[in-house]
């Protein structure tokens, strides 16, 4: 039984991808010189809509990133993603003196993003999409920031929902309206 246990907790493990965004060595200084510590910062998804990210210290590298990956398995929250390549449609996010803008883009586009954004965009499994960081260089608070607007994306079935509509009565309502603006011109 306990086999199958550890089995079946490799194979949650395995579905998930796990990307190092930044370590951070910080030094105390003792009476006998001076004695090092790590923090790590990790984002972990499954490729398939679920994305989560954690920080972890310790003493040694491999634990602080053992332990930042156990706090993004905790803390995993789900993004609805359109055709499961883009979002659908454009977010700001903030944390503190970050400021992400997210946009969804055509196929083909790929990941436009800097270096922590596009660690979460990886293993969240958007193809394409044009990201922009302003403000705060901070990974962490890049990371947060992106995470506040992720948060914040609604599929056009959520909305459908919230407003006691059909979802064909919202999507169709813009390619309507995007088909009137030619036909004008």
């Amino acid at each position: 039984m306990a086999r199958r246990d550890s089995r079946d907790r490799d194979d949650r493990d395995s579905e998930f991808v796990d990307k190092l965004v930044h370590i951070n060595r910080v030094a105390k200084v003792v009476k006998g010189g001076r004695r090092f510590g790590f923090a790590a910062l990790v984002v972990i998804g499954d490729q398939k809509g679920r994305v989560g990210f954690g920080k972890g210290k310790a003493r040694e590298v491999p634990e602080a990133i053992r332990k930042a990956t156990e706090a993004a398995k905790r803390n995993l929250i789900r993004v609805p993603l359109r055709e499961g390549r883009t979002l659908h449609h454009d977010i700001d996010g903030r944390h503190g003196a970050g400021r992400v803008i997210l946009r969804a883009a055509p196929p083909g586009t790929g990941i436009i993003a800097g270096g922590p954004m596009r660690a979460v965009f990886e293993t969240l499994g958007v193809q394409d999409v044009v990201a922009k960081s302003m403000g705060s260089a901070n990974p962490y608070n890049m990371i947060r920031a992106t995470f506040d607007a992720l948060t914040r994306e609604q599929s056009p079935r959520m909305v459908a929902a919230r407003r006691g509509k059909k979802v064909t009565d919202i999507v169709g309502r813009r390619a309507d309206g995007a088909g009137e603006a030619l036909a004008s011109e």
